[in-house]
């Protein structure tokens, strides 16, 4: 009860929840295989119910119409007004597999909407060959995450490039972190950033000192997050709030 007059009634009221459509049409949408499984099964989801699901960058409130094994269909209705997302790559040197999944499913809650996963010079060979096969997990990953976050679409997940690939990257600003960085931080390096920045975190071990030479030849700036050394999880996460924060104001 004191919670209930610290915060109001609208504390208790359960959020709608947002489903990304794997199959839509003008008035249409549905949920298929282990994604409907979900709604139906676990969740109980009946006939008649209403969620809002995201089609095409859009999100519709939805009823639905019609359950079965391995499927849930919707009728679509209004329109419902979404933020405009910010246009933040994050260039993902690959690194341990569990921690790095960890790393994109919060940058995914966070907001980016691209991840491009590069292989460094001291990304572990056998992680650089087994990610090609990892790119499916990683956008399942980012599709549930997006979900539970609210957003109107995942962000893209792209195929594994390797740094010089990576290097040609568009984007109006282009940072790198660098630990070698001391009189840059990120917070400085954004004062004049558009609303489309590329942001490159290194693999465990950081980045080599040549490899921070082919960012200063391709007009990279470089910045630090600190003095303290991050895991490369960590830093992703950290640097990509900091973005988004300084980005939004």
């Amino acid at each position: 009860m004191y919670l209930r007059v610290l915060c109001g009634l609208d504390y208790f009221r359960m959020t709608r929840r947002r489903w990304i459509a794997d199959e839509f049409s003008t008035d249409y949408a549905a949920l298929t295989g282990s994604h409907a499984d979900h709604l139906s099964r676990v969740l109980r989801a009946k006939v008649g119910q209403v969620f809002d699901i995201a089609v095409a960058d859009q999100v519709r409130r939805a009823r639905i119409t019609r359950i079965e094994q391995d499927r849930v269909e919707f009728e679509l209705g209004e329109l419902i007004p979404v933020p405009q997302p910010t246009q933040v790559t994050l260039a993902l040197s690959i690194f341990k597999f569990d921690r790095m999944e960890w790393a994109i499913e919060k940058c995914t809650e966070l907001g980016v909407a691209r991840i491009l996963p590069v292989i460094a010079r001291r990304t572990e060979a056998h992680l650089s060959v087994a990610a090609v096969k990892r790119v499916e997990r990683w956008q399942r990953i980012v599709k549930q995450a997006a979900e539970q976050s609210r957003r109107a679409s995942p962000p893209e997940v792209a195929q594994p490039i390797k740094l010089k690939d990576a290097l040609a990257s568009p984007g109006s600003t282009r940072i790198v972190l660098s630990e070698s960085e001391k009189d840059i931080t990120l917070s400085d390096a954004l004062q004049s950033a558009a609303s489309d920045v590329v942001l490159a975190v290194g693999p465990e071990g950081g980045w080599t000192d040549s490899e921070i030479d082919q960012f200063r030849e391709t007009r990279w700036s470089s910045a630090s997050l600190g003095g303290t050394i991050l895991r490369a999880e960590t830093a992703a996460i950290a640097a990509l709030a900091v973005v988004l924060a300084e980005l939004q104001q």
